[in-house]
């Protein structure tokens, strides 16, 4: 049973990593799985057959839902932008009780938390920004200590929630020669952004691990932050007609799905 449950929540995660503007790091977070995942990815040999047996089943359901789900639910995005849209806006919102009951089990709410989650959250906002503003360069010739570094800083939008890796490529100038080279595959550019990317995670991971051990609440608080900051990102402008009610029943609709995978996942 624990197999399923663990396949179902690497859907869920599959899906949500090809949706514009959403998050897997978020849909992590929505999962209550975060930490585990940093914890069995970075101790992965110190108890192997637990981690793989914890891993195993997760990346399967990625594939899963990036192959078969996350299509058609990319369809529906493109199809029913707004009405998705809302959906995962109410998803995302709809686990924010969740985390912040978590964050009560190992301390008392201080007024430096909620300064450390407007600040994170402002940072996304921001970031959801300059998405919209910055020009995407069309340039291909990168070095490959760039490309390897521009690999380790989309990690940064891989590993923290909340954090767009499409905005980080952008502000190097990286985004439009990665989409082309994706679609191509085109190694000589994803082999260096590849190796940076894996380098990029692991430190990255050690990074928020040792916050996380050191100061949970604070860090917590933020990761919090990020992912109120990503709703920003997926808010389409909404209208006082038939569209509108539909969206705001779809927002209810991802909020209710958010308190089912909190008891039942």
């Amino acid at each position: 049973m624990e197999f399923v449950k663990n396949v179902l929540k690497g859907i869920f995660i599959g899906t949500g990593a090809i949706i514009p503007g959403v998050s897997s790091g978020v849909i992590c977070v929505i999962l209550g799985i975060y930490e585990k995942l940093l914890d069995s990815v970075l101790n992965l040999f110190s108890n192997f057959r637990e981690n793989i047996k914890f891993l195993l089943p997760i990346g399967f359901g990625v594939c899963i839902g990036m192959i078969i789900f996350g299509n058609v639910l990319k369809y529906l995005f493109y199809t029913y932008p707004i009405h998705i849209s809302f959906t995962f806006i109410g998803l995302v919102l709809g686990s924010i009780p969740a985390l912040l009951k978590e964050t009560k089990k190992k301390g008392q709410l201080k007024f430096e938390y909620i300064c450390f989650m407007i600040f994170s959250m402002i940072i996304g906002i921001g970031m959801v920004v300059l998405e919209r503003y910055i020009s995407v360069s069309s340039s291909t010739e990168f070095s490959f200590l760039y490309l390897i570094m521009a690999g380790m800083c989309m990690s940064i939008g891989v590993v923290v929630p909340g954090v767009s890796s499409t905005v980080i490529l952008m502000l190097l100038g990286v985004y439009s020669a990665y989409l082309t080279s994706v679609a191509g595959a085109y190694l000589p550019l994803l082999i260096p952004i590849g190796t940076g990317l894996i380098l990029g995670s692991v430190i990255c991971m050690k990074i928020i691990k040792y916050l996380l051990d050191n100061f949970y609440m604070q860090t917590f608080y933020s990761i919090i932050g990020f992912t109120i900051g990503s709703v920003f990102v997926l808010y389409p402008e909404i209208t006082f007609d038939l569209n509108g009610i539909i969206s705001v029943l779809c927002f209810l609709f991802g909020w209710s799905i958010s308190s089912m995978l909190e008891d039942k996942l």
